[in-house]
């Protein structure tokens, strides 16, 4: 393990260089065929073969959650009902309102 002192009192172990080079010894020792046989130890350990069963809550948030990524990021319909009320000059804003909900929201954090 290699320890570096950067500062009096402060010790910084940037690698662990002794773990890595007995590994990288034992893969270049180890000749082709049982490097072969580590590779496809570690591989097969992660598996192809490893099964995961969900629970219903889960696959029910699945389901919700591919929904809402389904759902347009937009609703034209609202947009174009706003749109002609700005054109045509209906919609107004309270803008005693708004301000009340912006002092209200930063209040509640």
């Amino acid at each position: 393990m290699k320890i570096t002192h950067n500062k009096v009192g402060q010790n910084l172990n940037l690698t662990d260089s002794a773990k890595s080079d007995r590994a990288d010894g034992i893969k270049n020792k180890a000749g082709g065929a049982a490097a072969n046989k580590l590779d496809a130890l570690t591989s097969s350990s992660l598996g192809e073969s490893s099964k995961v069963e969900l629970s219903p809550k889960a696959l029910e948030a699945k389901r919700i959650k591919e929904l809402a990524l389904a759902a347009p990021d937009v609703d034209e319909a609202k947009v174009a009902k706003f749109r002609q009320l700005i054109d045509e000059g209906k919609y107004k804003v309270d803008a005693k309102a708004i301000a009340d909900k912006m002092v209200d929201e930063h209040l509640e954090f």
